[in-house]
């Protein structure tokens, strides 16, 4: 079953399970998928806290405890979310060792409320990495203009960043710029480059749905024959970007200080559209350097029937400009399509946590001691 998976891996990509719940943590599930399926690593979001909250799998009693102790519902995610990484992070820290802290990750997001106020992700960087305490954590910080600069904050005062919610090729050059400029802070201020992480979350199936909607409607043969094409010729350049950026100049200096590459992960890598290969996000995303964050339905599918070949970034971007082109001339925007993605994927995260809010509320006043 995982002879796909190993192919993969021996390319170059990291694995990492896009999610995580405490029972997935108490029942040696994550140790396993570790152990057999090549994951080096974990993310996580608001949406997927929900989820695993929501289900109450494992919950009652730390909600019980923090009832009693009458606290806050902000506080009480947060002592629930950082405790569940905490513990996952634990138990990846051998892949940590091993791979001298490329892998072993495990990300956790801001409150994604904060998404439009710089000082406010900075400051909550801050509080989640020391809440956590393990050196193997990741602060997701979202490719927001205002999180831009947060992220030369962080990554400044030697805090390991994955960036998220980038789709589109100009912000995330601004994302490897936000990343250069605060491993110089880190290198102004005596910090030791080694130990500063980063991840650059690109996003990958939402270019397609969005995209393929409007070619759906435009309804040409044309049209139709480039379906699909989007989200990997979009990931594809995205690529070809991180290959320029780091063997330039300003990383030739940092690069020097021991610095570290920030990766680019594929994200949001499981298929929507059930006209197309299920592991199609997997197959034909593979380079070396990157990382592939999968929900664990694309992990099984890559395990049973991946097709991994080899190297299928390179030797592509003149197709990928050529399809992204003709998407152009065909009246859809780029900007447009980019823009909204990342509008609509900072209001589902914020939609996510106030229902995480809400259901945590209930269960804090159901779990409540009676007074007296």
């Amino acid at each position: 079953m995982t002879d796909a998976l190993k192919r993969l891996s021996d390319e170059g990509v990291a694995i990492w399970l896009d999610d995580l719940s405490r029972k997935r943590i108490t029942s040696g599930n994550l140790a396993e998928l570790i152990d057999q399926q090549h994951v080096v690593g974990v993310t996580t979001n608001p949406s997927i806290f929900q989820k695993a909250i929501s289900a109450g799998d494992g919950y009652e009693q730390q909600l019980t405890d923090l009832a009693t102790r009458k606290v806050t519902v902000d506080e009480a995610i947060r002592m629930i979310t950082t405790a569940d990484v905490r513990d996952a992070a634990d138990i990846l820290r051998p892949v940590f060792d091993a791979t001298e802290g490329q892998d072993g990750r495990v990300s956790i997001e801001v409150d994604p409320r904060l998404a439009h106020h710089t000082d406010a992700t900075v400051a909550e960087a801050k509080q989640l990495a020391w809440l956590v305490d393990r050196p193997n954590t990741l602060i997701k910080i979202p490719a927001t203009k205002a999180g831009l600069p947060a992220i030369t904050e962080v990554i400044g005062k030697g805090i390991s960043v994955n960036v998220t919610l980038i789709f589109s090729l100009e912000r995330y050059r601004a994302v490897m710029d936000a990343y250069l400029a605060g491993l110089e802070k880190a290198k102004a201020a005596g910090l030791d480059l080694s130990k500063i992480y980063s991840v650059a979350s690109f996003f990958v199936s939402r270019v397609d749905s969005e995209i393929d909607k409007r070619l759906d409607a435009i309804g040409t043969d044309e049209a139709k024959a480039l379906k699909g094409k989007a989200a990997l010729a979009n990931a594809r350049l995205a690529y070809e970007a991180y290959e320029e950026v780091f063997a330039g100049e300003r990383w030739d200096a940092l690069d020097k200080a021991h610095a570290n590459k920030q990766r680019p992960l594929w994200a949001s890598t499981g298929v929507k559209d059930p006209a197309y290969k299920d592991t199609l996000y997997v197959d034909d995303l593979v380079a070396p350097g990157t990382v592939n964050t999968m929900p664990e339905a694309t992990l099984d599918a890559t395990a049973d029937h991946g097709q991994i070949t080899g190297n299928t970034i390179a030797g592509t971007y003149e197709q990928a400009r050529t399809e992204l082109d003709a998407i152009g001339k065909l009246g859809i925007s780029y900007d447009d399509v980019v823009q909204i993605l990342e509008d609509e994927g900072v209001e589902k995260f914020e939609a996510s946590w106030i229902d995480l809010l809400n259901s945590t509320e209930a269960e804090l006043k159901r779990l409540a001691p009676s007074e007296g």
